[in-house]
């Protein structure tokens, strides 16, 4: 049932779009079980495209797709990473350590191997099926996915006109970044909400007042 809920969201999210493209070159951050690999395999046979894999684990035997190679390694094992992936790239896919440092931390580094227009999709963003009393409920799950989702914002909010954000709240949630410029991005910043403020206070009494 769960692969299911994630094979449609996947498929709704970004491999339709995936499908329009000629040629396209991916990079795909955490294999497992080879269910997105081996989706996105398919269209890199239709389309002429090719995938690049990563997981720590050794999962060689997913495919034995001429468009595809698989590397045995960390994702944030740059200097040998950074001489094997291509540039240009149509789609990057994060799907391995689900914690909100490591997310930044590696959608920086890779960031500027997409191409503009490309698109960054960060997997497992939402936190709801996994509050107390829900379908999933799973503190970890539960914190790490508010994190990495708060992160996210961050990132779109001190990167306004570089980059336009897509989310999914399908199953475990996605994220979509849209790269609209080639210029450096800018490192996030806290958000500073007024939630907490003085003005909001007020605000609220004189709503329990009326």
């Amino acid at each position: 049932m769960l692969n299911n809920e994630y094979l449609i969201k996947i498929e709704e999210f970004f491999l339709n779009d995936l499908k329009k493209i000629n040629k396209p070159k991916i990079i795909e951050f955490g294999v497992r079980f080879g269910l997105s690999t081996k989706k996105i395999i398919k269209i890199c046979e239709k389309n002429q495209g090719f995938l690049h894999s990563i997981d720590i684990d050794d999962c060689s035997e997913v495919s034995e797709s001429k468009c595809w190679k698989f590397y045995k390694t960390r994702d944030d094992n740059f200097e040998y990473l950074d001489a094997l992936l291509p540039k240009n790239v149509d789609l990057i896919y994060l799907d391995s350590l689900h914690e909100a440092e490591h997310v930044k931390k590696i959608f920086y580094h890779y960031y500027p191997l997409l191409k503009v227009g490309g698109i960054f999709v960060f997997d497992d963003i939402s936190w709801l099926p996994y509050l107390k009393n829900k379908k999933r409920n799973n503190f970890n799950c539960e914190i790490n996915n508010l994190e990495i989702f708060n992160k996210i914002l961050e990132i779109k909010s001190e990167n306004e006109d570089l980059l336009d954000l897509f989310f999914s709240f399908k199953g475990s949630g996605a994220a979509k970044i849209k790269k609209l410029s080639d210029k450096n991005l800018n490192q996030p910043l806290s958000l500073k909400s007024r939630k907490y403020s003085f003005k909001n206070t007020i605000r609220k009494v004189i709503k329990l007042l009326t």
